[in-house]
């Protein structure tokens, strides 16, 4: 199978460079922009995994910091800024037309943790196909916007995540689009078990086939 073609990349966001990966696998047929979580960067082993698998399945793939190592210190408050965290991956989305590798293709958000309520404000004021939520603090991005956003949006949250799984719960009733809530047996907030990663990130990539390609059905059946 060929190699998605990846390259380290600064995003522009707000007037801010922010460093990153972009993997795009030969002819892709969509992107997924990664919005990390607290603590999190675009170096993280779990949101790797998931991006090679969706590589594997010809979706391209942008990584990158939401905060400089600056704005991260002295104690991690900017990691709950969702207002300058969605500014940073609209900017994100902006730079990706830019791209010419990525230039047209249909997006998808893929966020985690405080990441997750960045994506769901951004998906709900920009063009944006399909969301997945991995442990996401979705209810952080408030009743207004999860009630605007429109594009079908799954949330996987593993069932011994007992707080995130009850808020996940409370803010799917308050989205109106198309939407699926996944809890993954055994799994705790860092799906740290044993398997946990491959469910979300073979459930992840069938959400994103899906709703990012017209050849959905198809691609998901080869992809298994």
């Amino acid at each position: 199978m060929p190699q998605a073609s990846a390259a380290e990349i600064e995003v522009v966001s707000a007037g801010v460079k922010l460093p990153g990966l972009l993997d795009v696998p030969p002819q892709p047929r969509g992107c997924v922009v990664f919005v990390h979580g607290s603590g999190s960067g675009h170096r993280s082993p779990r949101n790797r995994q998931v991006a090679r698998v969706l590589n594997e399945s010809g979706l391209a793939t942008l990584l990158f910091d939401l905060l400089t190592e600056h704005e991260d210190a002295p104690d991690h408050s900017a990691r709950f800024d969702i207002d300058r965290l969605t500014r940073r991956v609209q900017g994100a989305l902006q730079w990706l037309k830019s791209q010419s590798a990525v230039e047209g293709l249909p997006v998808g958000l893929f966020g985690a943790s405080t990441g997750a309520a960045a994506a769901i404000r951004a998906a709900a004021s920009n063009d944006v196909r399909a969301v997945v939520s991995r442990g996401g603090r979705v209810d952080l991005a408030g009743r207004e916007a999860l009630s605007r956003l429109a594009c079908p949006t799954l949330l996987i949250v593993g069932d011994r995540d007992d707080l995130v799984l009850a808020l996940n719960e409370r803010a799917a009733h308050e989205m109106l689009c198309e939407k699926k809530l996944l809890t993954v047996p055994g799994a705790t907030h860092l799906f740290e078990e044993a398997g946990a990663m491959e469910i979300v990130a073979k459930t992840a990539c069938g959400w994103f086939v899906r709703h990012l390609t017209a050849l959905g059905g198809e691609a998901e059946t080869r992809t298994g």
